[in-house]
């Protein structure tokens, strides 16, 4: 994460939450997260130096154009100052700091299959017992772990995946 990206995601915070729009700002932060990672092209389109400022500006304004006004003035301002690439980093920033002045803490599940809504509960249950923040959980999926899942929240790790399991038997053999 550069120092620019962070400078500006903590502006637009500050701005969006003196205006009373800090929770819709991020839900348009958030979904410039999900466009610019679902699309590899306008990734590619808003790093490019070739691409004059005023197509990426042009471009960037009909993609996202139901945008708060605080999300448009960013988008003039990287325009300005000639700085859209790091368009997703403010995002992704904003994101981290807006969640972190409301109490909301990202506990990150790894599954080998999509969560479902049953062991979603079951999880934020379980994580509710050892954190007094708000939880959000985000879902990984990853095949590799077999089994289980491995929760982490925080620095704190739990991990009750098959493939740790199987790699301690493994160790266990090894001796």
């Amino acid at each position: 994460m550069s120092r620019a990206a962070i400078r500006y995601a903590k502006a637009i915070l500050d701005i969006a939450q003196s205006s009373g729009k800090a929770e819709a700002v991020n839900a348009d932060m958030m979904s410039i997260m999900a466009t610019v990672r679902g699309s590899h092209e306008l990734s590619v389109f808003l790093a490019s130096p070739v691409i004059k400022l005023d197509k990426k500006r042009s471009a960037i304004g009909e993609i996202f154009s139901d945008v708060q006004s605080e999300t448009v003035n960013l988008f003039d301002l990287l325009a300005a100052n000639k700085r859209f690439e790091i368009l997703n980093s403010i995002a992704k920033e904003y994101n981290r700091l807006y969640d972190e002045s409301n109490g909301i803490e990202v506990a990150k599940v790894t599954t080998a299959f999509p969560i479902t809504d049953d062991l979603k509960s079951k999880v934020l249950a379980k994580v509710a017992q050892f954190s007094n923040k708000k939880i959000t959980l985000q879902n990984v999926v990853d095949p590799s772990i077999i089994g289980g899942f491995i929760l982490r929240v925080g620095d704190q790790q739990y991990n009750a995946s098959v493939a740790a399991k199987l790699s301690e038997l493994k160790r266990e053999f090894a001796k």
